[in-house]
């Protein structure tokens, strides 16, 4: 086994999780409340100073069985995704996003997972791609086929796809070199983009491309985070439009490439959808610094079943043994039977923290 896809696998999945955790009690609080009630952040708050995470996590512990089935093949990966998300569905899972919940619906009523995914340009499919970056970010025409079939199982809109393959293409980068230049990153990504396995809208991929180069424009003269969401329009957090949340989330990354805890604090301070953008950032910056560059609490006071951060340390050895072997795995166990009980907890704190922003300051 090549320590170095273990470490980067590693450091993908359970960076993922720790800005999961980290950001969800956030999520959806505007910048001005989170400065005013909840600095500094010291470490979780979901639950008596514990951490849970939430479906951006699970969704890329999904992907990762995925890959591991399906030994990189697209058509084998696409069809264990799609019932990994049958299956989860029916778990009954909280606070997802309505686009995901649809396209989810209709798998369990019987559309195929080319068929599922619905006109939506939200940030869902992002969340799953930084661990295909990592693991295939070598080959760009597997990995672009792979972002593909993740993407549109829940979100046909080409937008979607455009901000899931740059964010493969970031925590590819992430993984084979300790600093990327904002340059390097744009030219990268250019370059994924151009590949005729690609096949987007010219206009879409254009228009995106300025985007991207606005988010590394404004890294290289090291602007603040909350200058560069300013001046996309979120003023009080980023949004879950998947240009914005891709935009804001690499400008980050690429001023705070070796500082897990620092990129991580500066985009949940950002507001919104800070769980999302949380997990995205955690895992392209975890992928860089493996698990011993992610604060050892943080790790720590997860409280999660039966994803816990044992298990998804070992889904990681197992996509790791998978992927330098070349050939297909089992997917890992796991206690389906507990879910429902999980999430049922999860929901409690999840209503309570409703609850709780109903009250001032505003």
């Amino acid at each position: 086994m090549k320590n170095s896809y273990l470490k980067s696998i590693t450091g993908c999945l359970l960076g993922t999780s720790v800005g999961d955790a980290l950001g969800l009690p956030y999520k959806k609080l505007s910048r001005n409340r989170i400065y005013q009630a909840h600095t500094p952040i010291k470490g979780h708050a979901f639950i008596f100073n514990k951490g849970m995470i939430s479906d951006d996590t699970e969704h890329l512990c999904l992907t990762a069985q995925a890959l591991i089935v399906s030994a990189g093949d697209p058509q084998k990966f696409s069809q264990k995704l799609a019932w990994g998300l049958r299956w989860w569905v029916l778990g009954l899972p909280v606070g997802i996003s309505l686009a995901t919940l649809k396209a989810c619906m209709r798998l369990l009523i019987g559309f195929s997972a080319q068929d599922s995914g619905v006109n939506s340009a939200g940030n869902g499919a992002a969340m799953r791609s930084t661990i295909i970056g990592v693991c295939y970010g070598d080959n760009p025409s597997t990995m672009l086929a792979l972002v593909k079939a993740s993407t549109i199982i829940t979100h046909r809109n080409p937008k979607a796809e455009l901000g899931a393959i740059a964010v493969a293409v970031a925590a590819y980068l992430a993984s084979i070199q300790s600093t990327v230049t904002p340059q390097d990153y744009y030219q990268t990504l250019k370059k994924f983009l151009s590949d005729s396995a690609a096949k987007l809208p010219q206009i879409e991929t254009t228009a995106f491309l300025t985007a991207i180069d606005c988010a590394c424009t404004s890294a290289a003269k090291n602007e603040s985070g909350v200058n560069f969401a300013n001046q996309l329009g979120n003023y009080q957090g980023v949004s879950g439009y998947i240009y914005d949340t891709v935009c804001i989330t690499i400008q980050v990354w690429l001023r705070n490439q070796n500082s897990y805890s620092q990129s991580i604090k500066e985009i949940i301070y950002l507001g919104g959808d800070t769980d999302t953008t949380a997990a995205i950032l955690g895992g392209i910056v975890g992928a860089s610094v493996g698990v011993s560059g992610i604060p050892q609490k943080w790790l720590k006071d997860i409280i999660e079943f039966p994803h816990s951060t044992n298990w998804i340390a070992s889904l990681a050895e197992r996509l790791a043994e998978s992927y330098n072997a070349g050939s297909s795995r089992p997917p890992l166990p796991f206690a389906f039977y507990f879910i429902p009980l999980r999430n049922f907890i999860f929901g409690i704190a999840f209503l309570f923290h409703a609850f709780y922003r109903l009250l001032p300051p505003y």
